[in-house]
């Protein structure tokens, strides 16, 4: 806590009318209390917004200072924060004497509540002069009855003395003599944080006789004891055991914030493998115990770092921290089950995978199924990643697991069918324990990628003869009678139908949308009759196995992938060649039979969606595949499905743990020091050094960061912007310092005139989602002379914003004459880039389809680029865009004229943003390969394909819009102004200059699109005047003759700039 800088009451003024200074006084003298009280807050208001009323000090002296309602008195102390106390010649006003007897009588005042907030008052005056004779009389409060005046005398006393040390010498025997004898808590408190800012060393002393009975004292104590211990025990100070058995005491309070607060200093004081724990175990206990999710979210940060700092010493507490997943909180259970992955070991993971099989089971009987999906998940891919670490605890919960494979929650089976392909090819040993529990569990399956991952698992692993036969059995039994469509026939032909009244069994139009290969959406109509359509509903509402389900529904993908499972399961019996060749035929010819039905049916009426071509051209190769007679070709199919396949995901499983490895090696190899940092001997450090680390990273997390905070030189000069000219009168450039959720303009301005530029303002305005929450305040500048001022700006979202604004100021000329230069200073843009807000992230291939699915908004976007190479252009948007490419380098090995990739980003909001991007290299030598984009971000229902036009012959956009979009060959113009491309400034002239320059920034725009004046279907023009309108015609004219295009004109009260036109239009593009 610091008393150094006053604490001024800064309020939102919207001025809609200005009152002047004789309604207002007119107001103070006449009006009654309520007037009263609004007249004095608009004169506050006003003052706040520098616009002071020193004509008014003396009527409010005279006709509110004698008042006695407790409203208008704290209106007056408001007012006197804030009032102007010294006059031209830089003293004290002489009715400011008159304002000081009242303060003094208001200290003497026999309420209480009035004595303290005179005194809470105090703490914000800075004027010696105001503050002298009024010392008594606050020495005098510390003796007074209440404690509500003795604990706010106590703090008026810390803040006169930090400013002023000479109007109270004795500060600290004061203080020491009032603890002495005080005896309400709060007061103690006060006394002691006061007494420990004023002279630390009568602190600490007071602080010895209190160690002993240091468990039995105030909570605000204890805190305020812990933060004097954490401060003197940044020096080599000798009593730093005692202090340490002192804050071992304190972590089993019952207070929650003396707890953390004596957790998080014992961690800073020492490294002790015991004391450490202790402060684990406490802030284990704070998780448990406390309700707040931010305050379980805070400790586990904290207990994160120190997990972080000591490695493998609180691997101990890991079945403490497992109590922590009774939290109702999914993100307090999240942040719990990273910390307990890190801490697993060979010596504890047999209890963590317990436990974690035992929450698994408590999701399933709960009655809350449904919500606790998401938590089932996450601990499916706990067990996942524990297991594939830990081989010796995968055989124990693999039937746990794969008893969820038939959970009607999508994610959850998934997790689980990904977590027994990759323990299947890793543990050899447990394939025929795997293989038998996916048997069991075949027929309970519901999903098409789990079925897709099973039928993959069977093709790939079922190696014996009777695992195979087993196999075909268990397909049977989910795949229905065969051939399908005969019997799907046969059961429609059953139906019988019953024709109401009235229905018609005329022939009706059914019209379906479907999606064309090019992503568009087309209609198609069928006509069918009303008895087809009751009994084709009929036969698709009866109950069917899962896998005949999924199939006639339209998962032709799924069905694929069984065609490739029997071809394998055929060519590895044949190659087994332990079984008759009867059995080996019977079943090729059963294979053949269900691919050959699939096809079939998937070309009638009873499948959802017809069968599409690439599922029929692949079932249809693995129908050759079998019926392939030739020796060599029927080796070489053996080759591709029974070798090339398992090939292809061992790489890929070995692909994934080199990177993994790879970025742990990375981690472990980060240096924390450099070579040249400079060292730190702690004995020449001084007595009040802090910890520089624990300083940073404090630093870091108040100003919204995650790493500690460092000076780097360069990239702050790339931060800096100029806001005016050399040759303004005032010269100000901007330091943009971006944190987390919001954005800090450090200005400096230098008066380059040889004139006193007072009253200087400087404004800004902001376009998008920032807000100004900070204005700076009013200055005057001698000549020559520099000043910086800060301006806070408050960011909302990932979105481009622009800050301007202008400068306004009085010149005074040295000999007191007005006059000088211009008074207003238009300033140049600052954008703000959405690149600062976007890092790059990694997340696996299930959860980047899962949000592509889920996101809202779809964008495709072509372009071309004279870059050759299509992997170096590929790294080109990686760094344009801040994102991190998902694609393995495995998947983009070797040389192919196409390369697809996914990308994925996170804001600091928490934003997810998804890309993916299609490069195709033309065939002619020397031509640009073109891109094609699609990118998805959580925003509103779009599915468009557009074509963004950017040209450097026109003004750029300063805001969250573009030049011109092309949709379906129509170009969309955005309004242009006379802005010169080059210098983004307005050019001179009057209207028919202004009007030739905007028409001319339109044309560069059109043809930039493809697309050009006599291509214009309709213009919208904006005039400012429309006295304007005969000459701004004539130049129009000109522009698109002999084109006539549809045209709306209208005057507007003002432009963007204080232009005097703009034109928008909407074009062809050229055929």
């Amino acid at each position: 806590m610091a008393a150094s800088t006053p604490a001024y009451t800064l309020i939102n003024y919207e001025v809609t009318e200005q009152p002047n200074t004789v309604e207002l006084k007119a107001l103070l003298e006449k009006g009654n209390d309520q007037v009263k009280h609004e007249a004095l807050t608009k004169i506050i208001l006003l003052t706040l917004n520098g616009h002071s009323q020193p004509q008014l000090l003396m009527p409010i002296i005279q006709y509110l200072l004698p008042s006695k309602d407790k409203h208008l008195k704290k209106l007056l102390h408001f007012y006197w924060e804030v009032c102007p106390k010294y006059d031209e010649a830089g003293k004290l006003k002489q009715e400011m004497i008159l304002v000081c007897n009242a303060i003094r009588n208001d200290l003497q005042h026999p309420n209480e509540f009035i004595r303290g907030s005179t005194l809470r008052f105090l703490q914000k005056l800075s004027d010696s002069e105001l503050l002298e004779p009024l010392i008594p009389t606050v020495r005098s409060c510390l003796e007074h009855r209440h404690s509500y005046v003795r604990k706010n005398a106590i703090f008026a006393v810390w803040s006169i003395y930090n400013q002023f040390d000479y109007l109270i010498p004795d500060a600290a025997e004061l203080l020491q003599t009032f603890l002495a004898a005080e005896s309400d808590s709060t007061c103690k408190r006060n006394a002691f944080v006061t007494l420990s800012d004023i002279d630390s060393n009568a602190a600490l002393e007071y602080l010895h006789l209190l160690l002993d009975n240091l468990a039995s004292l105030d909570e605000l104590m204890q805190l305020s004891i812990i933060q004097l211990i954490r401060k003197d025990c940044h020096s080599d100070n000798p009593n730093k055991n005692q202090y340490i058995r002192s804050i071992f005491d304190l972590l089993d309070s019952p207070s929650h914030s003396v707890k953390y607060e004596a957790a998080t200093t014992l961690n800073a004081l020492t490294d002790n493998p015991a004391a450490v724990k202790a402060a684990a175990s406490a802030f284990i206990n704070l998780i448990v115990n406390v309700s707040d999710n931010n305050v379980k979210l805070i400790v586990l940060a904290r207990l994160n770092e120190m997990h972080a700092k000591h490695n493998h010493l609180l691997d101990s507490l890991i079945m403490d921290i497992l109590h922590v997943l009774s939290a109702p909180d999914m993100e307090v259970k999240r942040k719990a089950l990273k910390i307990v992955l890190e801490m697993v070991t060979s010596r504890n993971v047999e209890q963590v995978i317990d436990h974690l099989k035992k929450e698994l089971i408590k999701t399933t009987s709960s009655q809350d199924f449904e919500r606790l999906v998401e938590y089932r998940q996450l601990l499916i891919q706990s067990i996942h990643n524990i297991s594939v670490k830990y081989s010796q605890v995968a055989s124990s919960v693999i039937e746990t697991l794969m008893s969820f494979l038939g959970d009607s929650s999508n994610p959850s089976a998934i997790d689980v069918i990904a977590f027994v392909r990759e323990v299947v090819e890793k543990f050899p040993a447990l394939r025929p324990t795997i293989i038998n529990q996916l048997f069991k569990t075949f027929h309970q399956i519901k999903s098409g990628k789990v079925f897709r991952g099973a039928l993959w698992i069977i093709g790939e692993y079922a190696e014996s003869s009777s695992d195979i036969q087993i196999a075909f059995e268990r397909v049977r039994a989910v795949l229905g009678q065969i051939p399908i469509l005969a019997a799907e026939q046969q059961a429609y032909d059953a139906q019988e139908y019953t024709q109401d009244n009235e229905t018609s069994n005329e022939g009706q139009l059914i019209t379906t949308t479907k999606v064309l290969a090019d992503g568009t959406y087309a209609t198609e109509t069928t006509v069918t009759t009303a008895e087809d359509a009751s009994r084709l509903a009929a036969v698709k509402a009866a109950s069917k196995p899962p896998l005949r389900g999924l199939i006639l529904n339209g998962d032709f993908f799924t069905a694929s992938v069984l065609a490739s499972t029997l071809t394998k399961l055929v060519l590895r019996l044949v190659s087994n060649n332990d079984v008759d060749s009867a059995v080996q035929n019977a079943l090729k010819a059963e294979a053949m039979l269900m691919m050959t039905s699939i096809v079939r049916v998937g070309q009638s009426k009873f499948v959802s969606t017809a069968i599409d071509e690439d599922s029929a051209e692949r079932i249809l190769g693995c129908v050759s595949a079998l019926a392939e007679t030739n020796a060599a070709a029927s080796a070489s199919f053996s080759g591709v499905f029974l070798h090339d396949t398992k090939k292809a995901y061992s790489t890929m499983v070995q692909d994934a743990e080199a990177k993994h490895a790879e970025s742990v090696k990375k981690s472990e190899n980060v240096h924390k020091v450099q070579p040249d940092d400079i060292i730190s001997f702690r004995h020449f450090k001084k007595s009040n050094n802090v910890d520089t680390r624990e300083f940073e990273l404090d630093l870091s997390r108040a100003t919204g960061g995650t790493e500690p905070v460092t000076d780097d030189f360069m990239s702050k000069l790339q931060h800096i912007v100029q806001l005016t000219g050399f040759s303004d009168s005032v010269y100000a450039e901007a330091y943009v310092n971006i944190h987390q959720f919001d954005i800090i303009l450090d200005v400096l301005l230098v008066n380059q005139t040889g004139n006193t530029l007072s009253n200087l303002n400087i404004e800004f305005a902001t376009l998008g989602d920032l807000k100004i929450v900070e204005r700076p305040s009013s200055t005057t500048l001698a000549p020559h002379a520099f000043h910086t001022l800060k301006a806070s700006v408050k960011v909302s979202s990932t979105e481009t914003g622009v800050i301007f604004g202008n400068i306004a100021f009085d010149s005074i000329a040295s000999g007191g004459a007005g006059g000088g230069e211009g008074s207003n200073i238009v300033l140049n843009d600052i954008h703000v880039d959405i690149m600062d807000y976007i890092k790059p992230a990694t997340c696996s291939e299930s959860q980047f389809r899962a949000m592509w699915s889920e996101f809202e908004w779809e964008n495709k976007v072509h372009v071309n680029t004279t870059i050759g190479d299509l992997r170096l252009y590929l790294q080109h948007i990686m760094k344009s865009t801040n994102m991190a490419c998902l694609t393995p380098d495995a998947s983009m090995s070797g040389e192919c004229d196409f390369l697809s990739a996914n990308m994925y980003a996170r804001s600091v909001f928490g934003e997810d943003a998804l890309a993916n991007i299609s490069l195709e290299k033309t065939l002619d030598v020397g031509e640009e390969p073109e891109m094609f984009r699609q990118l998805s971000t959580t925003v509103s229902r779009m599915s468009q394909n557009f074509k963004i036009t950017s040209t450097p012959n026109a003004p750029s956009a300063v805001g969250p819009y573009v030049q011109a979009i092309t949709h379906n060959d129509i170009v969309y113009a955005s309004g242009c102004i006379p802005l010169n491309p080059q210098s983004m400034t307005v050019v001179d002239g009057g209207i028919e200059a202004q009007a030739k320059q905007a028409l001319a920034n339109l044309r560069q725009v059109l043809e930039a699109s493809n697309s050009s004046m006599t291509d214009t279907i309709k213009t919208t023009c904006l005039l400012k005047n429309m006295e304007d309108f005969v000459a701004f015609n004539k130049v129009y004219e000109d522009a698109f003759a002999p084109h006539k295009p549809a045209r709306s004109c209208f005057e507007v009260a003002r432009l963007p700039k204080d232009v005097l036109v703009e034109v928008e239009a909407i074009a062809a593009v050229k055929k």
